[in-house]
């Protein structure tokens, strides 16, 4: 299965199609999403799972219960460790950070909250929590995990877990994206900004964009990329009708889907160069989000799966 663990009955030297395997590989896209909902990369939310799996199999099955809440418990435990970890890798990251954009499956736009909750928007959102606000966020509001395993996972009080939920609703509340757009309106939005990049049209961009618009690139110090956040929509536009007037000739501009929403992907000469995804609000693009980085672009090439 796409975008989640490596692990598969009968491995060499692994254990075959037992009980603990088959949990295993009933829930793994459950977790992947879990772990990448809390991590916002795909590489590390793996990374995560094969460490589940590692103690997975240790685990005598006779003392548990639900496999999956369990299962939860180790991931949301594994990825709080992983993100600690990041939090400070990313001080260091060259240029803006962007989360891993992930090729999904047709069938994740279906699920509204799941599609919104895994957006580029709302995981820039959840970038702005701390990792256990983070952990308690995804698990209660995306996955409606019980208070009671929610507070086994982060090693906190029930108590306390509520406050942290309260709290960081509120957080989110006041920065994710006002309002749901419909694939067809962001679809739409993102054709005429195709027209007007391939044709260097400065006023067809203006009118697409939102005054206050963000373009954010990353490359991760890997490949060329904005150093920094630009905003607004007249220095926007002349960035992205100067700097595709010059490579028109060889870059093509593809729709795809991406984290269960609408977007582009450049290819130069052919090659996979760029996913863009936006945020729309109103009908305009108030959010632009470019990642170039090599590193991030791997599960580009086939569909993952996301599970709730």
């Amino acid at each position: 299965m796409a975008g989640t663990s490596q692990i598969e009955p009968g491995d060499p030297g692994g254990p075959g199609p037992d009980a603990a395997t088959e949990a295993f590989i009933a829930h793994r896209n459950l977790l992947f999403t879990v772990a990448y909902e809390m991590l916002g990369s795909a590489a590390d939310a793996e990374d995560v799972l094969q460490e589940v799996w590692m103690r997975w199999v240790t685990v005598d099955l006779g003392t548990v219960r639900d496999a999956r809440a369990y299962l939860v418990k180790i991931t949301t435990r594994q990825a709080l460790s992983r993100l600690r970890t990041l939090g400070r890798r990313r001080e260091s990251y060259v240029g803006p950070w962007l989360p891993e954009p992930l090729l999904t499956t047709p069938d994740v736009a279906d699920d509204v909250e799941l599609a919104d909750s895994v957006s580029m928007a709302m995981l820039l959102v959840l970038e702005t929590l701390g990792p256990t606000e983070r952990a308690v966020f995804v698990l209660r509001e995306v996955f409606d995990v019980p208070y009671e395993e929610i507070a086994e996972a982060v090693d906190k009080s029930q108590a306390a877990v509520r406050q942290i939920a309260h709290r960081a609703r509120g957080h989110v509340a006041a920065r994710r994206p006002r309002e749901v757009v419909s694939p067809t309106e962001t679809r739409e939005a993102l054709d005429a900004f195709k027209r007007a990049v391939e044709t260097g049209d400065v006023q067809r961009l203006l009118d697409i964009l939102a005054p206050d618009v963000v373009l954010m690139g990353d490359g991760g110090g890997v490949v060329q990329a904005l150093p920094r956040p630009i905003v607004g929509s007249d220095r926007v536009a002349r960035v992205l009708a100067g700097g595709m007037g010059r490579v028109a000739a060889v870059v093509s501009m593809q729709p795809t889907h991406v984290n269960g929403h609408p977007a582009l992907i450049l290819r130069l000469d052919g090659e996979l160069d760029s996913v863009i995804t936006a945020h729309i609000d109103g009908g305009r693009i108030t959010g632009l989000y470019a990642v170039r980085n090599p590193e991030k672009l791997s599960h580009m090439e086939r569909e993952t799966t996301l599970q709730r």
